[in-house]
């Protein structure tokens, strides 16, 4: 077979970095990360994505693009034909390419030729995934404070089931499948985006039950709202969970670490299948979110579009690299963004990129020379008005009040300021937030790591401040363009 590496891109959705036993919380239960991290592989304690929902961000770590490059900012701007993926990129390289699980990525009407040789489709139909989105009698009243929480709980299998076979374990069952009958002359690539622990949150025995809830770290308390976006004040009032005690809070949130724990072990069967197969010691794994999940943080559930809280932009990032790579496996403190994914992957294969991006290879940090990486990591999102493309009017049914995204999306169609155009820059003690249409936002990260108290008109801070607006603007000229590799004829 070729000498280039097999990979493995395990993308699980809405998965915050804090969960996860190697970075000291408690509660996490996940041996499969922990162990890797111990042993083989680099966990990066601060990696960012470049925006916190799920097509934006994939759209990024994809193609090495920030989202203004080329305006992918919404759920309804995907990756088109003329753009660069890393996918296709590795199937034109002659990997064997299969992809399960979501899309979020290309056009519904594009076809999946392109970008991979297997589009996974199951032959045991799995549970349709509305199930949890269904009335189901999880959400309760219009009127009453679960109806927009997100909160289904513990999801009972049926008499005769082994498993909960919903979309993510057929997913998994089918790479799993693939990896032991996977051609033996071409190196191959599996891409499992998953849905968990995307919410609603719900999870079957025995992850259910398998956290500990007096462990729990303590909460994000609501901040004074009139110092915050007013998208989050606005998602705060339309989501009705005030009244909410920290007992049913803790439920919420041991579920979705219980969706957490159970996505550890479908990765855990994964590396396993490769030791078996004997292919995992050729094999680069990469395992990322696309965003995190406020999870009860500021008492508010679900992720927004044009905020950048660490709870929805850091998220966890792992890699263990083929052996004979040097590796120092350990917690990293590098800052890192999300778009270093492709550039990693294209200096493990000894490619040149065909395009102009903005990753860097964590190469050098992956081998413990260094934990200096960027000094400064961005996210962007929301709009300008008049932007109707960018409303995501597409959105009908979660435009309504009957949808459960309503709280949020029905805002982001609003032409007020609750959707208006921002972006963050962070540094390892500082975030500042840039925001059309209201006031920006500034972090002290050393006493407020929980930012609840914006001090942008803080004249203590003045310096800081002018430092992060010149650093914005320097972000903003590197990255404005990106000049096509080929040139044109004049004449």
């Amino acid at each position: 077979m070729s000498n280039r590496p097999h990979i493995l891109i395990f993308n699980p959705d809405q998965w915050r970095a804090d969960v996860v036993g190697h970075f000291g919380n408690q509660a996490a239960v996940t041996p499969n990360l922990d162990r890797l991290v111990e042993t083989e592989a680099v966990s990066f304690r601060h990696a960012y994505c470049q925006n916190p929902v799920c097509t934006p961000s994939r759209c990024s770590f994809m193609s090495g693009w920030y989202p203004h490059v080329r305006g992918h900012r919404t759920m309804f701007h995907m990756m088109h034909e003329d753009e660069p993926v890393l996918l296709k990129t590795l199937k034109d390289e002659g990997y064997t390419v299969w992809w399960g699980g979501k899309n979020d990525l290309i056009p519904a009407d594009t076809g999946f030729g392109a970008y991979c040789d297997i589009k996974y489709v199951p032959e045991k139909r799995p549970r349709p995934e509305t199930n949890l989105h269904a009335a189901d009698g999880w959400r309760g009243d219009p009127e009453g404070d679960n109806y927009y929480s997100f909160y289904a709980g513990k999801l009972e299998k049926a008499t005769d089931e082994e498993l909960y076979y919903d979309g993510d374990w057929a997913m998994v069952l089918g790479a799993i499948d693939f990896i032991r009958s996977a051609p033996k002359d071409k190196p191959i690539c599996i891409y499992l985006p998953l849905l968990y622990p995307h919410p609603p949150y719900g999870v079957e025995e025995p992850w259910f039950g398998m956290i500990d809830r007096n462990k729990m770290p303590l909460r994000t308390p609501a901040p004074d709202w009139s110092r915050k976006p007013s998208m989050l004040k606005g998602i705060f009032d339309r989501q009705k969970l005030q009244g909410w005690n920290e007992e049913r809070w803790r439920e919420l949130r041991a579920t979705y670490y219980g969706m957490c724990a159970r996505v550890d072990h479908q990765f855990g069967l994964l590396l396993d299948a490769l030791k078996e197969t004997e292919i995992y010691d050729d094999t680069a794994v990469f395992f990322f979110s696309d965003h995190g999940d406020f999870t009860g943080d500021y008492g508010l559930v679900e992720k927004t579009q044009n905020t950048f809280e660490d709870c929805l932009t850091n998220v966890p990032f792992v890699i263990k690299p083929p052996l004979g790579v040097k590796t120092a496996p350990r917690v990293s403190e590098a800052l890192v963004e999300l778009i270093d994914f492709p550039a990693t992957v294209e200096a493990l294969l000894g490619l040149t990129p065909c395009h102009t991006h903005f990753g860097r290879s964590l190469l050098p940090v992956l081998a413990g020379e260094t934990d200096e990486h960027r000094d400064a990591v961005f996210a962007e999102g929301g709009r300008l008005h008049g932007e109707l493309q960018a409303m995501e009017l597409e959105s009908t049914s979660m435009s309504e009040p009957s949808g459960l995204y309503w709280p949020r999306v029905g805002l982001q169609q609003l032409d007020g300021p609750e959707h208006t155009k921002a972006v963050m820059c962070r540094t390892r003690d500082y975030k500042y937030v840039r925001r059309f249409y209201e006031q920006d936002e500034l972090y002290d990260l050393k006493c407020d790591p929980m930012e609840v108290h914006n001090r942008i008109d803080d004249a203590s801070l003045a310096d800081v401040l002018a430092a992060l607006k010149e650093r914005l603007l320097t972000f903003y000229m590197e990255t404005a363009d990106a000049v096509p590799l080929k040139t044109d004829r004049r004449t």
